[in-house]
């Protein structure tokens, strides 16, 4: 079975430019194809979308944003197979739609301020809460594959066993050592062992169990990573109402891409 294609969310400002990277050498190293997606939210609202004598028209303006994209991303992979279109609707419906057939969900945050404080779009959170595939957050940088391993943030949950899967996988590909991380909870029993279910890939990673705020334990363990993998809420102290104050904490401040696996990703329909 040919494994699904990855999806990037576009909107032609310079933010999105690394998670345009990020993904077309994501579908290289993966062998499938890639497909750029701009919503476009103008076609919901009254206002007019055909050429004018002052402007050639958003629609227009919205092709050339795809088109632009498109020559990105075969300049920096030319074997990879880009493909881009314009879609009406909101960016979270429209991304939420493509999640369903897609293996993985590329975005980009954007940069604010001096000290380059990250801003998730409300579209990032509801996807990385509510997509069918994976969803990885790209911040702008110099080089977003410049870390040296992946690190797994593990809470027992059904997503953070989808987290190691798709966290192992992603180390294989692209040759790094693995880090899985279980944080337990000041108020849980230092007897219980949450790394038990993922002990038997302490071949191919490092396993590590601490004890104390789950965001600031992950974001220190993090620090060397490449890519770091969590699931969108579970249990104890990754719990959460609608996507975890974890996940959001990383989302919005760990160093490096994050990739985070939503509950719809894993469960199986009725």
């Amino acid at each position: 079975m040919t494994e699904q294609k990855i999806v990037v969310g576009i909107d032609g400002r310079p933010d999105c430019e690394n998670a345009i990277r990020w993904g077309a050498a994501e579908a290289a190293a993966r062998g499938v194809g890639l497909h750029l997606v701009h919503a476009f939210v103008w076609a919901e609202f009254r206002v007019p979308l055909g050429p004018s004598d002052m402007a050639p028209g958003l629609r227009a303006q919205a092709d050339l944003i795809v088109a632009e994209a498109v020559e990105l991303a075969r300049k920096v992979e030319p074997a990879v197979t880009v493909t881009g279109s314009r879609v009406d609707g909101f960016p979270s419906a429209v991304l939420l739609a493509e999640s369903r057939a897609a293996g993985l969900i590329v975005i980009g945050s954007r940069v604010t301020g001096r000290l380059l404080g990250l801003v998730v779009s409300s579209a990032g959170i509801d996807l990385s809460a509510h997509a069918h595939c994976p969803v990885v957050v790209v911040r702008p940088g110099e080089d977003a594959l410049a870390g040296s391993r992946v690190v797994i943030g593990y809470d027992g949950s059904p997503p953070a066993d989808a987290a190691v899967e798709f966290g192992l996988a992603y180390a294989r590909r692209h040759e790094l050592p693995a880090r899985i991380v279980a944080v337990l909870d000041d108020d849980e029993d230092d007897d219980h062992d949450l790394l038990a279910a993922v002990r038997p890939h302490a071949h191919e990673a490092e396993l590590v169990e601490v004890t104390g705020h789950p965001s600031e334990l992950l974001l220190e363990w993090s620090a060397d990573a490449q890519l770091l993998v969590i699931g969108s809420r579970g249990r104890g102290g990754f719990a959460g109402l609608l996507l975890g104050s974890v996940s959001q904490t990383m989302l919005h401040q760990a160093p490096c891409p994050v990739a985070v696996i939503p509950r719809a990703a894993v469960e199986t329909p009725a």
